[in-house]
């Protein structure tokens, strides 16, 4: 997989764009702003591919400035906030990935979600392999950031992206072959990029719990108990009430619990 992502890497390498989520963010704003005005039907931007197969090819690329829900009293506070985090995401995304691979990250999501659109052309294919995925990578990258939800509560990235996949888990077994597709074209550059990766943290996950298990049975071994009776068996650890005394037998030193202390040689 990486062999391939590397060479087309490099053949991007002179079209890459630094900083591109800035531009997205500047291309959203400037679409929000003129239907704000009254100067653009939103509905003439969408990735409706039926429409597409009849002329309208400038869809295939005004989709991705759509901005995000800007309805009810809270919708510019919410746009505001989700292009924030869309830049904040995207920006880290870049730097650990580098430029042009984070471009490339964006182009396959958006060639997932042109080429997928056109398995269902009466369907409205959506831009959410913009947030939804760079969301995804970033909160893999930075698993303990803290987001402050609602701007009061924080709450750490991870868990965020845990309820994300549940929900597209669910929408993927529960949803229509539309959905299903959707859901695949909002994460397949995820696990196209990210997969290797996700793989090595599990097998890395696994020998870090064998060796965990390891270290404890270790630890038990040579901690046991303080004293234990030689007869019975009993231990200091589970029997608090009792006195241990030892005897001294050739060469060692014998453990008994005072139930099974034998007297001493000429009593």
């Amino acid at each position: 997989m990486s062999s391939w992502i590397n060479k087309l890497e490099r053949r991007l390498e002179p079209l890459a764009i630094s900083n591109i989520t800035l531009y997205l963010v500047i291309a959203q704003v400037f679409v929000l702003l003129s239907a704000v005005l009254g100067q653009i039907d939103l509905m003439q931007l969408h990735l409706w591919p039926a429409l597409v197969m009849e002329g309208e090819v400038w869809r295939l690329f005004t989709f991705v400035a759509i901005p995000p829900p800007f309805d009810g009293s809270f919708g510019p506070v919410f746009v505001a906030f989700a292009l924030y985090l869309f830049y904040l995401y995207g920006g880290a995304l870049e730097q650990y990935l580098g430029v042009v691979r984070y471009n490339l990250f964006l182009l396959v999501g958006y060639l997932l979600t042109v080429g997928i659109a056109f398995l269902s052309p009466m369907a409205l294919a959506t831009n959410l392999f913009l947030g939804g995925t760079v969301f995804l990578a970033f909160a893999f990258i930075n698993p303990n950031f803290t987001l402050q939800l609602f701007f009061i509560l924080p709450v750490k990235i991870k868990w965020l992206a845990l309820l994300t996949w549940v929900y597209y888990g669910y929408i993927f077994l529960t949803g229509g072959a539309t959905a299903r597709l959707g859901i695949l074209a909002a994460t397949g550059n995820f696990f196209i990029f990210f997969g290797s990766d996700i793989i090595q943290r599990l097998k890395t996950g696994r020998h870090r719990v064998k060796a965990q298990a390891k270290r404890e049975k270790l630890r038990q071994e040579l901690s046991g108990p303080m004293h234990k009776c030689s007869v019975c068996e009993r231990d200091s650890d589970g029997n608090h009430e009792l006195d241990f005394r030892y005897r001294t037998e050739g060469d060692a030193e014998v453990c008994y619990c005072e139930d099974h202390l034998p007297p001493k040689t000429g009593e």
